[in-house]
């Protein structure tokens, strides 16, 4: 867990505190818990995915509750996260049964199941839309409902991967299905070199700019420079739990969105006879972070001098929880220690 407030002059804390509310209050008008679970979705999805608690009502809530600070939101949600029971461990999610609403390739035009566009800004105009203010929501979520109504499809069919026929031809690797039970870094200590299994964790938890800025390190020149995004797909995979004793038997428990990104990249085989892949899932859309989170996965199988090739590194500094508490420690007092360094300096000036 990362550095929190320390204790001293109670009455000013209690003083300051009120303070927030005073901020936080701001209008007379009021912003719901639904209101932001829904119409800011992508920021409610990035708290849940560095929180690592799929919640979206909490995850809501949190930003309500701290003016909107991702960073305090993900303490938040992190810390009532600490206090849930783990009753069970899900099955092990399969996603190539994924329902697909975003799928596309950079690596081929015509894929098997075709390219879904799905919901994305990519496409959009980049200027401000005034008229928003002033939209009614009632009637946009109406309209918006009767639209899909018609265009939803009778039968929904699983997206074959792409990588699935490169593994065909050889030139992607295949490996046999490993049911060695996952590191959980949320239970035991990162120990380097990692497993597999905790990098991804690490990964997905961590801080999405730290994540997103070692990745364009690499693509301007500091790595493997240039992946191809072989397919991206976002959708519901559901969730389900063995049956008493017998594992042979599932509950389903649900769905959850995810992100789920496949890189394709040069390797280290002089003759070029293979590819390899950097592999990246989040939770929701957020589909950035799965991106830099599969080249940055590439960059580490890789190894080298650069900052991202560097798994300690990587690592130990991209927790969102950890790398803004250390920051926001130096806020509180270091008085002692400064008198320290303080009287060094002044005896070396005396001295001189």
């Amino acid at each position: 867990m990362a550095y929190v407030a320390v204790s001293g002059g109670e009455e000013a804390i209690e003083e300051s505190i009120k303070l927030l509310e005073f901020y936080r209050s701001g209008t007379d008008k009021d912003v719901e818990v639904e209101a932001i679970e829904n119409k800011l979705s992508l920021l409610v999805d990035r708290v849940m995915g560095e929180a690592g608690l799929y919640s979206k009502t909490y995850a809501a809530l949190a930003l309500k509750q701290c003016e909107g600070s991702i960073e305090e939101a993900v303490f938040l949600l992190r810390a009532y996260r600490s206090t849930l029971t783990r009753n069970h461990y899900t099955n092990i999610i399969d996603t190539n049964e994924m329902r697909v609403v975003r799928r596309i390739s950079a690596a081929f035009k015509d894929i098997i199941g075709g390219q879904i566009l799905g919901a994305t800004y990519d496409y959009t105009h980049r200027l401000i839309n005034f008229g928003i203010d002033k939209e009614d929501s009632a009637i946009l979520r109406k309209t918006v409902i009767d639209s899909l109504a018609k265009q939803m499809p009778e039968d929904i069919t699983p997206c074959p991967r792409v990588s699935d026929e490169l593994k065909k031809e050889g030139i992607i690797d295949s490996f046999v299905q490993n049911d060695t039970k996952p590191h959980d870094v949320t239970v035991n200590m990162l120990e380097f070199p990692t497993e597999r299994s905790a990098r991804l964790q690490t990964l997905t938890r961590a801080d999405t700019g730290f994540i997103s800025g070692l990745a364009y390190s690499a693509l301007r020149g500091f790595g493997q420079v240039h992946p191809t995004v072989g397919e991206l797909r976002c959708g519901y995979v559901e969730l389900t739990v063995p049956y008493l004793t017998d594992e042979n038997e599932r509950i389903y428990i649900g769905e959850i969105l995810v992100t789920e990104v496949e890189c394709f990249n040069e390797t280290d085989d002089e003759e070029q006879l293979k590819l390899a892949v950097g592999y990246g899932a989040v939770f929701g859309r957020n589909e950035n972070k799965a991106i830099a989170m599969a080249v940055v996965d590439r960059e580490l199988d890789a190894g080298g001098s650069y900052p991202a090739q560097n798994e300690e590194f990587v690592l130990m500094h991209g927790d969102s929880l950890e790398m803004n508490g250390f920051i926001s420690h130096l806020k509180l007092p270091h008085y002692v220690t400064f008198q320290s360094k303080l009287d060094s300096v002044r005896k070396t000036r005396r001295q001189k």
